[in-house]
């Protein structure tokens, strides 16, 4: 285990002194032993600051970069790893053999092709989220990956963030019992996307690219149990500024639990962000103005509340923690629990939700294999 400082990654908060201190529940992401794995990043689009960013902050070692821009390359090169190589063509990295493990943070247009050259290079390969809009795709992919015995996992940085990372690792622990219910509240200015074309021409831009997220958490803090069936909706606007929905709720229900979900992606006043998880031995809530914002988690149990101080920011931990997720299982001989076939209900879920948004009807998770409307 490698000792060094994690406080550098986040921030603090002060304890409420009506309150007891929360169970210690390990939750900070883990480094691994060895810091020097060479690490190579295929796309320097925006996303790739915070992979760079958080890997330098904690020494680990990047050596190349690829993008088909190559002035991009280059400007991630010199910002975070001045000694790394930079490429144009991806396949140039990959004949890299001193590099071991492979970042794709590429569009998903893109990337089941990379992620497929990858694997046959023999790489193991940390995916951006999605992993597929196609499951069979993904089939396919995690097939391969087993094949030529390589490690194929998936970006839910949401996994990591402070506060779902508490969250999760407390109901593994069994604090507090059977998840009878989870709901998400978020209410947040994204009209930053006005004008780019990416976003713009993204119908489902909640449900699918910022809710596969919250869709992949819920499946975490329901430990897989299958879900009977998903309903969703969207809504705009008139005085909204950007062309997809704002507005997306989604209801994913079990046979002894339901998952809420509500989305307003045009808060301009008042920002909110609350998830609450009530089990049957207590609850847990955490809340901020914005999920890189979630200072404490709370907890209701036995007739006492208390309060736990987190550190760190989902942009951190979260960034950090699915890349030394991998490094660690490398290391240790295992499968990473961010593993790709563990992303697949958490699509499932979210291929549903927008069917069920297009149709108006509920969904059974698994039904839809494939989205082409995002």
């Amino acid at each position: 285990m490698n000792n060094q400082d994690t406080s550098e990654y986040g921030i603090s908060s002060t304890k409420k002194s009506s309150l007891v201190e929360g169970p210690s529940v390990d939750y900070m992401p883990r480094l691994p032993e060895d810091l020097s794995i060479s690490i190579g990043l295929i796309g320097a689009g925006s996303i790739s600051e915070y992979h760079l960013k958080n890997y330098k902050r904690a020494g680990l070692n990047v050596v190349a970069i690829a993008n088909r821009d190559l002035q991009k390359a280059t400007a991630k090169r010199d910002e975070f790893f001045p000694d790394a190589s930079v490429y144009s063509d991806y396949n140039d990295l990959l004949q890299c053999d001193a590099i071991k493990v492979i970042d794709v943070a590429t569009h998903v247009n893109h990337r089941a092709s990379i992620i497929e050259a990858c694997i046959k290079s023999g790489k193991h390969i940390l995916s951006q989220k999605p992993l597929a809009t196609d499951l069979d795709v993904a089939d396919r992919l995690i097939k391969l990956a087993k094949q030529h015995n390589v490690l194929l996992a998936v970006n839910h940085n949401g996994r990591w963030a402070p506060h779902f990372s508490y969250m999760r690792n407390a109901i593994t622990s069994g604090l507090i019992g059977e998840v009878v219910s989870i709901n998400f509240s978020l209410q947040w200015d994204q009209t930053w996307i006005k004008g780019l074309p990416s976003f713009e021409a993204m119908k489902h831009m909640v449900l699918f690219d910022f809710g596969i997220h919250w869709f992949d958490i819920i499946n975490v803090f329901m430990q897989g149990e299958k879900a009977e069936g998903v309903y969703a909706l969207t809504k705009s606007f008139d005085s909204q500024v950007y062309q997809p929905p704002a507005l997306a709720s989604a209801i994913v229900s079990y046979e002894k639990a339901v998952a809420t979900i509500s989305f307003n992606a045009h808060t301009q006043l008042g920002e909110s962000d609350v998830t609450t998880i009530v089990g049957t031995k207590g609850t847990l809530r955490s809340q901020g103005p914005g999920l890189n914002e979630q200072a404490e988690v709370m907890l209701y149990k036995d007739g006492i509340d208390s309060c736990t101080s987190l550190q760190g920011s989902w942009f951190q931990n979260g960034f950090l923690g699915t890349m030394c997720e991998l490094l660690c299982a490398l290391e240790e001989g295992r499968v990473p629990s961010n593993d790709a076939t563990s992303a697949l209900t958490g699509l499932e879920l979210c291929f549903a939700a927008i069917e069920s948004a297009e149709t108006g009807k509920a969904i059974i998770p698994g039904q839809i294999r494939k989205v082409t409307t995002i």
